[in-house]
């Protein structure tokens, strides 16, 4: 790997979120995300790095994506929010109420060992 690639892969930046779903809405999310929301994020720049449910009651949706660093998070972040696009699945997908009770995002800095810079 050349020093410029690894120079960039340092400054790789990582956001783990974690959604509890409302009550019997988990579908309703799930299908939001994999119809729209990785599309959405893929074009503003965000890269899809994994998606799980787990195994507790309630289940939660954990997902994890990486940007270029946290300035590139935040432009594609408010790019995403004002898309026009995402604004309308967003309104659609909450016609039948909140599809989540909890959202906690979690910014991650790899570290200097990490396979994933």
């Amino acid at each position: 790997m050349s020093r410029e690639e690894s120079a960039r892969r340092a400054q790789r930046y990582f956001e783990l979120s974690i959604y509890t779903p409302s009550p019997g809405k988990a579908a309703a999310l799930l299908e939001r995300f994999r119809d729209h929301t990785l599309s959405l994020f893929e074009r503003h720049g965000m890269c899809n790095l994994g998606y799980w449910m787990s195994d507790e009651d309630p289940p939660r949706l954990f997902y994890l994506l990486s940007h270029a660093g946290p300035a590139a998070a935040a432009k594609s972040w408010a790019d995403f929010g004002a898309d026009p696009e995402w604004q309308e699945v967003y309104e659609k997908s909450m016609a039948d109420g909140r599809l989540i009770t909890e959202h906690v995002k979690i910014g991650l800095r790899p570290t200097d060992f990490s396979p994933l810079r």
